[in-house]
């Protein structure tokens, strides 16, 4: 930390958690364990609440005015900033919210109480402890350990950069406008996930008629199916009678080989994410080994899901990767022309082919579904015009979605950039104090 004290600004001090506070401390698990908790009472805040955008009380546990009682020292207040001392969340800190009520904490998480607690402090203490300069000092703490662990000695000696009250309030109030359009952002995003999950699934059970309009059972004729009642324009087919005859269903390259600096991409099951292939992780195969696996080759447009490991998983190749290859994790499936290939896009993340996946993924130490299974999905399916009409609207969906998401990655970019300068003084903010 020397480094940081050598860079800060003169009219900063370089604090430790023992000169800025009065307690520094955690609670414990109540006699009986999990067995004592309650459905409502004193709120118990465990490891798994705090979070670094604040304390997250969807799985809150509550413990009785008995219990609280007996552990008065280890009360929470509001300005309290929490910092979990324990597990695989080490070094996860918020502060206590205003209006919280009785509270209290576990053994795992660990209260900071500052000698002049206010608002904009507890920000600035929490937002330190979070950055680069709090994080290198849980790390430094654990290096080499057997286990994630801080006691209260360590948490007290971690060195803080302290500026003038006015230069922290300012500070804290620039970062908490940045984490509430962060906050604001991921609310979007979750919304945005909720209509796009309803409406796949109306569309792809129900579709658009010649009007463009969702069919409904009181304007619609709809049919038995082994799949459950389907509009009547649609057939039941399976995956295997949608490809082309001249390229089956196929998994990759069963030994591609590593540490080719020309080679052809070979895409893995962890270079499918969210639906898209990263490519800057992209294996590189021998030629020779790829042209072996002539019948995995890649073209643009192709539908690839994972069928080792992590079984399910959907993208479809872009034109930058054809030519590329698959390994023997992922099967590419070529649809022919009749078919729209951005609607089976989306159809293959539905929930019912996704249930049919799970159902027929089996193993013990590697899961997987072989072949044979995936060639057997089955779905209800629409006409090519109506399958484009669905492919489009979800498209614009998840177009919006991805800008949402672009968004909130050049906030935590600007978050992170304005800790980097703030809280060691390279940028200042007096100008905005005159």
């Amino acid at each position: 930390m020397n480094d940081i004290q050598d860079r800060l600004p003169e009219d900063w001090k370089l604090k430790t958690i023992d000169d800025l506070s009065v307690r520094v401390g955690s609670g414990v698990t109540p006699r009986g364990g999990s067995e004592v908790y309650t459905h409502e009472g004193v709120l118990f805040v465990r490891s798994q609440n705090v979070h670094f955008n604040g304390l997250d009380l969807s799985d809150v546990a509550y413990i009785d005015q008995k219990t609280h009682d007996s552990m008065q020292a280890s009360e929470i207040f509001p300005q309290d900033v929490l910092f979990n001392i324990t597990g695989a969340s080490i070094g996860r800190c918020c502060t206590v919210p205003d209006g919280i009520g009785l509270a209290n904490v576990n053994q795992h998480v660990c209260s900071i109480r500052l000698s002049k607690p206010c608002a904009h402090d507890a920000m600035f203490l929490s937002t330190v402890l979070s950055s680069f300069i709090g994080q290198n000092q849980v790390l430094r703490f654990n290096a080499g350990g057997n286990r994630e662990g801080l006691n209260y000695q360590q948490l007290r000696s971690f060195q803080i950069p302290w500026p003038p009250g006015a230069q922290r309030k300012v500070i804290a109030e620039i970062l908490s406008t940045v984490d509430r359009a962060i906050e604001q952002t991921e609310a979007a995003i979750a919304k945005q996930q909720r209509i796009k999950t309803g409406l796949m699934q109306d569309l792809l059970t129900r579709g658009i008629d010649e009007h463009g309009n969702l069919r409904s059972a009181q304007t619609h004729q709809f049919k038995d199916s082994p799949l459950g009642r389907i509009p009547v324009e649609w057939e039941v087919k399976t995956l295997n009678s949608c490809v082309k005859d001249n390229a089956p269903i196929c998994y990759g390259i069963l030994m591609p080989g590593t540490g080719y600096d020309n080679g052809i991409p070979v895409i893995k099951v962890k270079d499918i994410i969210g639906g898209r292939i990263i490519q800057k992780s992209l294996l590189l195969t021998d030629p020779r080994i790829d042209r072996e696996y002539k019948r995995s080759k890649l073209k643009q447009g192709d539908l690839l899901i994972t069928i080792r490991g992590t079984t399910g998983r959907i993208a479809l190749v872009p034109l930058e990767l054809n030519g590329a290859n698959i390994t023997q994790d992922t099967a590419r499936v070529r649809l022919k022309n009749e078919h729209s290939n951005s609607f089976f896009y989306f159809l293959m993340q539905s929930k019912g082919v996704q249930d049919q996946v799970l159902l027929h993924t089996l193993g013990q130490a590697v899961k997987g579904i072989n072949i044979a299974e995936v060639k057997k999905i089955a779905f209800g399916l629409p006409g090519k015009d109506e399958q484009i009409e669905v492919a489009d609207r979800l498209n614009e969906l998840e177009g919006s979605l991805s800008n949402t998401e672009r968004r909130l990655q050049k906030l935590c970019s600007l978050k992170a950039a304005l800790m980097q300068d703030l809280l060691r003084g390279k940028k200042r903010v007096t100008s905005l104090l005159e």
